[in-house]
């Protein structure tokens, strides 16, 4: 008969299979992890590709009239992260857009990452300082070729609470309470698209009670990988009562 101190065990020593096996289960939770974080992006990627936009804050208003299409908002106080890009209309906004995400999404000074919010506003640079905007692109252009980008902060943001830029082209400004009017429409957006919608918005206004105030800007709520036709695009400037 063996002894039973002869009897040994044929597959790896009870501890190791206990290691190995709490290894794979890590790896296997990481990698659930990761599918799942990926499959999010691809779900949230393909609702932004057809203008469902899920979770993006925007500035809030209040609609204080119509006129035809154009709507008539009032926006509080906010705060916006900007940058003046010269060049043309395009490659600007695209080269704003950039370095406004790097902001938010960790180039300041706390390595802080800040919500994403909605639209992007686009105005001239000479007018960046004079007319209030809202929303996070925004673009306008001003006579000396440049465009001020902006991202507007969420709206329990302040000014002693948000990071400092690592970009010393990055700049945060407080935008004051305004009254615009807005024009939205979907499709194409390119400069010639904008300056055409722009100056639909400036004659919907003749002969009514507003009076344009500054030069129009553009905001977009949609990334460009959106089909074309559900984009939310919008022209505004801001007005006063004649």
């Amino acid at each position: 008969m063996f002894e039973m101190s002869t009897i040994r065990p044929l597959g790896p020593r009870r501890g190791a299979v206990g290691r190995c096996d709490r290894k794979e289960v890590h790896a296997m939770i990481n990698a659930f992890a990761a599918a799942r974080k990926m499959l999010a992006l691809c779900l949230e990627a393909a609702a932004s590709s057809v203008g469902v936009r899920r979770g993006v804050e925007e500035p809030r208003y209040t609609v204080e009239d119509t006129v035809g299409d154009v709507e008539v908002r009032r926006y509080g106080r906010r705060i916006a992260a900007e940058t003046t890009v010269l060049g043309e209309e395009g490659p600007a906004r695209n080269t704003g857009f950039r370095r406004l995400a790097g902001y938010i999404f960790g180039a300041n000074h706390r390595k802080a990452t800040i919500a994403m919010t909605a639209p992007v506003a686009q105005q001239p640079a000479g007018a960046a300082h004079t007319i209030a905007m809202t929303a996070p692109v925004s673009q306008t252009r001003g006579a000396e070729g440049g465009s001020v980008i902006r991202f507007f902060m969420p709206a329990d943001s302040t000014m002693d609470a948000l990071p400092e830029p690592d970009d010393t082209s990055v700049r945060l400004v407080a935008v004051p309470a305004e009254t615009v009017a807005v024009l939205r429409f979907s499709g194409d957006r390119s400069p010639g698209a904008v300056a055409h919608r722009s100056g639909s918005l400036l004659s919907a206004l003749r002969d009514t009670a507003y009076q344009p105030a500054g030069s129009p800007m553009a905001w977009f709520y949609d990334p460009p990988f959106t089909v074309p036709f559900r984009r939310r695009n919008e022209v505004a400037v801001a007005v006063r009562r004649r």
